[in-house]
């Protein structure tokens, strides 16, 4: 496992506002993105862990995670485990996370931290890093070690609002600690058709955003709410869903312009 991708992409997924489905796309789009043929690491930076419950890696048994990695500095690949969804990888939130924050403000390279261990952590073509909801020490770490950041944007009347702030700490970001930072885009969540608040968000990302916002849309679906309680993405837990269908063409639209970068 000590081959590095050349063309490996690692990808932020982070919004500030929690409830936006930001741990259920990062899921999601891995899941998506492994299926499609693509060597995928998820690494759960978030203390709640909802990525590692819902790709059915129980808390009883998880074991070592990123706080080991991020705290103690011991080794990405050792704490890499396998899911039941081939190509998919993760690093899952151990207990301990919660307490990361106290202990890496006093640390060298705090910022870091996340940078420096996942240098050659196996021959993966994506790293999706699940951020927590809040622009914390961890976030910063997601950050600094991404090359792209997604955003998930709740179809919902204050969702602008907040989704300036984070933007603004990723320029900031990108000027003093991770030049190569970028917003790779906007994925609007939670999008239900028989309701105009979603058409009028959607227009308005839009209308700021331009082509950063994707054109696959989210939608609001029962399925993608019921699949983590069954530890599962609703890519496996009901493939033919509205969800899951959503979230295969989000993936299918992310590589698409990942080759017309490359091009």
């Amino acid at each position: 496992m000590s081959e590095v991708s050349p063309t490996r992409r690692i990808l932020a997924i982070a919004n500030q506002k929690g409830g936006v489905g930001k741990t259920t796309t990062a899921i999601n789009l891995a899941t998506a993105l492994a299926l499609s043929g693509q060597r995928v690491l998820l690494i759960d930076l978030d203390p709640q862990g909802n990525a590692s419950t819902g790709l059915g890696i129980d808390r009883r048994r998880r074991g070592a995670g990123t706080y080991r990695m991020l705290v103690e500095g011991q080794d990405a690949i050792g704490l890499i485990q396998p899911t039941a969804v081939e190509r998919l990888h993760i690093i899952p939130s151990d207990p301990d996370l919660a307490g990361a924050e106290v202990e890496l403000v006093g640390m060298d390279r705090r910022e870091y931290r996340l940078r420096d261990a996942i240098q050659t952590p196996g021959p993966y073509d994506f790293i999706i890093i699940d951020c927590p909801p809040s622009l914390s020490l961890l976030t910063l770490n997601g950050l600094v070690a991404a090359t792209a950041v997604l955003v998930p944007l709740q179809c919902e009347f204050f969702a602008l609002e907040g989704i300036s702030q984070l933007v603004h700490t990723i320029d900031l970001v990108k000027r003093g600690l991770n030049p190569r930072l970028v917003l790779q885009g906007i994925v609007l969540t939670m999008f239900d058709r028989r309701n105009n608040l979603s058409d009028l968000v959607a227009a308005d990302a839009r209308s700021f955003f331009g082509d950063r916002v994707y054109e696959t849309v989210i939608p609001r679906n029962i399925r993608i709410s019921e699949a983590p309680s069954h530890g599962q993405p609703v890519l496996i837990y009901d493939k033919n869903s509205a969800g899951a269908l959503a979230y295969t063409k989000l993936a299918a639209e992310m590589l698409q312009r990942q080759r017309a970068i490359a091009a």
